[in-house]
């Protein structure tokens, strides 16, 4: 339990694993490799962080929805395997960013996703990543991040 131990550490507390809000899984697994769906700063069904990001809402407003996202993420991915230390890599995120029009610094937001990972996994928690402003999130959220993990065995 090195990553729990980890999270620890950190201060991080994952919430319980959030039921779907549509119709999709959040979880799908092929192969050794896990395809997490979209995850949104949500805590007890109602959206942490919501408006555009640019004059509506600050870069640091949009890292702190980020990280909830990673969180959820990691509830996620927990729920699925039982036990984070079965996760091998981190491969991509795809970070999605509620942006006004002439914002430019996705990238700047996913950088707070990218460094929790890190801080969590260390190297294996190093990814592929894309950073995409969007006009609109479901539910007028902030960010949502997607993500493939690889796993042990």
């Amino acid at each position: 339990m090195q990553i729990e131990k980890k999270l620890d550490e950190l201060g991080v507390i994952l919430p319980p694993m959030a039921p779907p809000g549509a119709m999709y899984i959040p979880v799908r697994k092929l192969g050794n490799a896990l395809f997490i769906s979209g995850q949104v700063p949500m805590r007890d069904g109602k959206p942490l962080f919501t408006g555009k990001v640019g004059t509506e809402r600050s870069i640091e407003y949009a890292q702190d929805a980020a990280r909830i996202c990673v969180e959820n993420m990691l509830a996620a991915v927990k729920d699925f395997l039982g036990d984070l230390d079965l996760v091998a890599n981190i491969i991509k995120l795809q970070v999605f960013v509620n942006s006004e029009v002439g914002f430019d610094k996705q990238h700047i937001v996913a950088n707070a996703a990218s460094q929790l990972l890190f801080d969590i996994f260390s190297d294996i928690g190093r990814h592929a990543r894309t950073a995409v402003g969007t006009n609109q999130l479901p539910m007028d959220v902030t960010v949502e991040i997607e993500a493939i993990f690889e796993v042990k065995g």
